[in-house]
């Protein structure tokens, strides 16, 4: 599927929202990232969070961590790692903006872990300027992808496909390469 007809036009008025463990990390299989040691870029990650820093006007990270109501991590150690691969980002010249987490478990009643839009809204009350309709949300489940579509947003399915999501591509990075072919 080209994105010719839609993607050339990002600009500094565009977010890009990013789920975690899998798009911009390893995921661990049946296991959970609750420390730093655990955290493994994955391939040119860094590169492309580099490429949609200059072309997006913010980056937002969404990420379900219900490890923190498993009792594996403080939500404190969350917030570590996320520091932490921020200031990874940052030293690749990556700018996350702001890392929103939800702890609940995913069977808590009124949860609001991915699909549900609460970190979306979340994410507008801290940047007011954030516009759903000029936001790309990339993930590598279907909950990502429908989390999107709840707020209108442009969605992106790496490490796998999916027919709900608008485009599909292997990873973060395959996804900034075809936008940066194209521009």
């Amino acid at each position: 599927m080209t994105m010719k007809a839609l993607l050339p036009h990002i600009d500094k008025s565009w977010t890009l929202f990013l789920d975690r463990d899998g798009v911009i990390n390893k995921r661990i299989v049946d296991g959970y990232v609750v420390q730093w040691a655990d955290f493994e870029f994955l391939d040119g990650v860094l590169e492309a969070l580099s490429f949609m820093s200059g072309l997006f006007g913010r980056i937002v990270v969404v990420t379900n961590q219900q490890c923190v109501a498993k009792g594996l991590v403080s939500e404190e150690g969350i917030n570590a790692i996320s520091r932490e691969m921020c200031q990874a980002a940052a030293r690749h010249g990556a700018t996350i903006d702001a890392v929103i987490m939800c702890p609940q478990l995913a069977t808590d009643p009124d949860n609001y872990r991915k699909p549900n839009p609460r970190m979306a809204f979340i994410a507008k009350e801290m940047m007011p300027e954030i516009d759903f309709a000029k936001s790309v949300m990339v993930g590598d489940s279907e909950s990502d992808i429908l989390f999107g579509k709840n707020v209108g947003m442009v969605t992106v399915k790496v490490a796998g496909h999916s027919d709900v999501a608008d485009y599909n591509f292997d990873t973060l990075y395959d996804f900034s390469k075809q936008i940066k072919d194209e521009r």
